[in-house]
């Protein structure tokens, strides 16, 4: 960056038009499909699109500015902006570079977590849309995207504020007392949740997804299906001991309404490990 954004308006609008990174994973995948364009499907690219955060941000993100006059309807899938955009615009204007591997090749810790984030908003997303199907949910889909992009904003921030990111976390790793929102007030000046609802806002992605991916209106089913399985991805990140599961799988059984060792054989708890 030519000069480092400093206070929250300035890093929702350098965010919002900033050339985003993808995984490396996801550029190879792409480019193997792109040699053999004339067989690719919009499946097959949103199967790809679907594990990466950052460039189901950047698809999403690209729709929204390029929304066609008589569309009626918000594109809320990865796979239905792929198909209203078409495979050759894909390949023309989303072009999976640069890689996240590149831009933080002088960084490995950040590179680390960045990857570990990833990893974890996955497997948020592989819970929630798993859950979905068990609730019978019409949504389900739409659920699983917004668990995958519920911690946008630290993805992106750790791509391009690795410094400040890396700080915030030996900060919290030296005393477990600090909660997340309070360091990143002290470091950035603001909360990331904050730098999250405006860079939905001035993206503007779908309301359903901003409403998804905001638990402040986690009372209805299928934003506390986004919540919990980002909490049970958060928590189980540190092992299956982690101090904070059992209240997890409480409120897990609540939601599925089974009991709690039904719901901890679904997540692959080990019962000899995190039994109360």
């Amino acid at each position: 960056m030519a000069s480092t954004p400093h206070d929250l308006p300035s890093w929702v609008d350098f965010l919002s038009h900033a050339e985003i990174p993808v995984l490396k994973h996801s550029a190879r995948e792409i480019n193997h499909l792109q040699a053999d364009e004339e067989a690719v499907t919009a499946r097959g690219l949103t199967n790809i699109v679907n594990h990466d955060p950052l460039m189901a941000f950047r698809v999403l993100r690209y729709m929204q500015n390029h929304k066609r006059k008589n569309q009626l309807q918000d594109l809320v899938l990865v796979e239905q902006a792929i198909m209203m955009m078409g495979i050759t615009t894909f390949f023309r204007d989303l072009a999976p570079q640069p890689l996240v591997e590149a831009v933080l090749k002088t960084n490995l810790p950040a590179l680390t977590q960045l990857l570990r984030l990833i990893n974890r908003a996955n497997r948020a997303a592989h819970y929630a849309f798993e859950w979905g199907v068990m609730l019978r949910d019409l949504h389900v889909d739409e659920v699983r995207v917004a668990a995958l992009l519920h911690d946008l904003a630290e993805v992106l921030m750790w791509c391009f504020a690795p410094e400040q990111m890396t700080l915030i976390h030996d900060k919290q790793l030296a005393d477990k007392n600090l909660r997340s929102h309070q360091v990143q007030q002290e470091v950035f000046g603001f909360k990331l949740s904050d730098l999250q609802l405006r860079l939905i806002e001035v993206c503007q992605l779908p309301p359903l997804l901003a409403k998804l991916m905001n638990d402040s209106t986690c009372s209805e089913q299928q934003v506390k299906n986004v919540a919990l399985a980002v909490n049970l991805a958060r928590h189980s990140a540190n092992g299956w001991q982690d101090a904070a599961l059992p209240d997890d799988y409480r409120d897990i059984a609540d939601l599925l309404r089974i009991d709690t060792a039904k719901a901890m054989q679904i997540v692959g708890a080990k019962p000899e490990i995190t039994a109360v």
